[in-house]
């Protein structure tokens, strides 16, 4: 058998890879890799820019491209194969980047280029470059003596196992659950495309009734809308308990090692905690200003939160005769108030919002501000026949960027939304290697009655990965690890926050906002509507996200060797942020993905701190017209196109004129008032 992935390639040549083909390309790969450094280390010239920085910039190309390939499949396509071959593989790219990180003799001529860097006529971004290849050293280990490298290298082994084996245990539980109903009055107040749905799945397993489950586009409509109460505590506490079940499946163990061996390799590499680690290359720099920041946050937000509480527990009370209002009641309640307060129901908008219609009016969008255009194309290989691919190009019909598109949920995706890349952006040898960029999504499938119809949330949670997938596509600098989303980690939301004020913009909705019977354009009351419940119950939902970041640090700006209770460990962590009664069965951090799996790890609070951005930054564009051309390339130009190229407070200011002001946000979540 022919294994493709031994060969060079441009697109991903999905359909002929099996999981067999993985493992010797990885071997393959891995010792050209090796080969390269080498060769680097092996040099008898004096180090250079060109012959050590740059060679090893792009020392291991194909290794990236199969590692992308490969760990973005394992999220968006998995199989037990593939999981099995990621706990392989893992350690094998682990223990070369150690190797990279841990050699001396490199080291040494990274650090002679850097020492001559303010005499040596180097450009912004090649004193970047420079920077960031000398700290990955300094920053991983290069300074230790050799019997702390060892330990090193088996923590740095250990922790990537254990982020893979907690994902597949929080896919494995999210797969498990299903709810099957078979009483008309058990799905009594779900919308019908939700019903529908759950139906088909049903009669797809071969039963009666309906099936729920924990994948957003099933559990999120029940909580919302389900009547029966005792099926939302059901739902929530299923939702809630991921991991955390005391079985094989259980996340507790993986929890307190990962927290406590990254605590364990941030002190052996001298820092304090993870986060004194990790922040020291965020734009927030310290932990100290994180917390600093999401306390600011946490006073300004209590009293709104607290009223909004008293006014739904109220609300709940009249309705229903609800005595104390809990978290499986809280979506619920919430919807009402809000239907009642601005008449506005996301199942009367969701016919206004076909996926479709969705989908071309981000591109109209990002055509109107970028002048690039999309063209639909069906000759480029996919790894699932959902999966949608595009042609980015710009006014002159040059490419941009190829775009994958992954819409709906299916058993070896995990939940939520996320923007990948499958090859970089990069300038070599005089040509300009253009990225592949993909989003992955988990919105309703069409039905046999219904296209795809997206709630008002999922609209946003599509501009907003499609914010991130500009910043790929637009990328234009000379350097890989320098290109798109490659920027501090509080500033990679700025891109995709700020795409969904267009969300809230009339000019914009007109563009797409059509029903998908009639083709009415949603009415003016309606978007007016959207607009004045933008920050409905907004203390509440500040407050919930910045719980979660108050748990990130929790875990990572203190040492963990004592917790030996991660729910206990937790409560504290909520304790000043926590508006309903606990629920003894459930655990947030069990499956808290973004911090145990993914890159998020005393950067959860990047959210908010993007917001900020973002909020200022789009104030910019409502002074001068949300489609202003002026601000819009000013935006490309020095956001997106130039990835991490710069210090992120230098390109903002280039951008804007200034630092970015909290008052923008707070006016914004209504948490202040606006002057007249």
């Amino acid at each position: 058998m022919k294994n493709v992935l031994l060969e060079p390639f441009d697109l991903a040549p999905f359909s002929s890879i099996t999981p067999s083909h993985f493992k010797p390309a990885f071997e393959q790969a891995l010792q050209q890799a090796r080969l390269e450094i080498d060769a680097i280390v092996a040099s008898e010239a004096e180090p250079t820019f060109k012959n050590t920085i740059e060679a090893l910039e792009f020392a291991g190309a194909h290794l990236d491209r199969l590692s992308s390939l490969f760990f973005n499949l394992n999220s968006a396509e998995t199989n037990e194969e593939i999981q099995a071959l990621a706990q392989e593989i893992s350690p094998m790219l682990t223990g070369f980047s150690n190797d990279i990180a841990l050699n001396q003799t490199l080291f040494k001529r990274v650090a002679a280029v850097y020492e001559v860097k303010d005499s040596s006529g180097l450009n912004a971004e090649q004193l970047m470059l420079l920077d960031k290849k000398y700290k990955y050293f300094s920053r991983n280990g290069a300074h230790l003596p050799e019997d702390k490298k060892t330990r090193l290298r088996a923590i740095d082994k250990e922790l990537a196992q254990l982020k893979l084996t907690f994902g597949e245990h929080v896919l494995a539980e999210t797969n498990k659950f299903e709810m099957h109903l078979t009483k008309e009055e058990e799905v009594d107040g779900l919308p019908d495309g939700a019903k529908e749905a759950a139906a088909q799945l049903a009669s797809s397993k071969g039963k009666e009734g309906w099936i729920i489950t924990l994948n957003y586009p099933s559990y999120v409509p029940f909580m919302t809308y389900a009547k029966n109460r005792k099926l939302r505590k059901k739902l929530a506490i299923a939702f809630g308990s991921k991991g955390f079940h005391k079985d094989e499946l259980d996340n507790q163990g993986l929890v307190l090692q990962i927290a406590r061996l990254r605590y364990e390799r941030a002190r052996l590499l001298g820092y304090n905690t993870h986060a004194h680690y990790v922040l020291e290359e965020r734009m927030a720099e310290t932990p100290d200003k994180v917390l600093a920041f999401l306390k600011e946050l946490q006073e300004k937000a209590i009293p709104a939160a607290l009223r909004e509480l008293s006014e739904l527990q109220q609300f709940a009370r009249e309705l229903d005769g609800i005595d104390t209002l809990e978290k499986w009641d809280s979506s619920y309640y919430s919807e009402k108030l809000k239907q009642k307060r601005f008449d506005l129901d996301d199942e009367k908008l969701k016919p206004y919002f076909k996926l479709e219609n969705v989908i071309k009016g981000v591109f109209d969008i990002s055509g109107e501000l970028y002048g690039i255009q999309f063209e639909e194309v069906s000759d480029i290989d996919t790894y699932h026949e959902d999966v949608r691919t595009f042609k980015v190009k710009d006014q002159n019909g040059q490419l941009l960027s190829v775009f994958y598109a992954d819409f709906h949920p299916r058993p070896g995706k995990r939940g939520g939304a996320w923007m990948t890349s499958y090859k970089p952006q990069y300038k070599r040898e005089g040509g300009n290697e253009r990225p592949h960029i993909s989003i992955v999504c988990n919105f309703t499938k069409a039905t046999k009655s219904k296209p795809s119809l997206l709630t008002f949330n999922e609209v946003t949670t599509l501009f907003h990965e499609f914010g991130h997938a500009l910043h790929g596509m637009l990328a234009n600098t000379s350097y890989p690890s320098l290109s798109g989303t490659s920027v501090y980690w509080d500033f990679v939301e700025l891109p995709s926050q700020i795409m969904e004020n267009w969300c809230f913009e009339r000019e914009a909705l007109e563009r797409f906002a059509t029903h998908y019977k009639t083709g009415e354009v949603l009415p003016m009351e309606m978007i007016e509507k959207i607009k004045e419940s933008s920050n409905f119950l907004e203390g509440m939902a500040t407050l919930r996200q910045l719980s979660f970041g108050f748990l990130d640090m929790a875990w990572h700006a203190e040492d963990p060797s004592g917790v030996d209770s991660v729910k206990a460990y937790e409560q504290k962590a909520f304790e000043d942020t926590q508006l309903f009664a606990d629920i003894p069965e459930t655990c947030m951090s069990t499956a808290f993905s973004h911090i145990f799996q993914g890159g998020y790890s005393a950067g959860y609070y990047s959210y908010k701190w993007a917001e900020v951005l973002d909020a200022d930054a789009f104030a910019y564009f409502k002074e001068k017209g949300v489609f202003n051309k002026a601000v819009a390339a000013k935006f490309r130009e020095n956001i997106l196109s130039k990835g991490g190229t710069e210090k992120p407070m230098e390109l903002y200011k280039k951008f804007r004129g200034s630092e970015p002001k909290l008052d923008a946000l707070l006016k914004r979540a209504g948490l202040i008032k606006k002057s007249a």
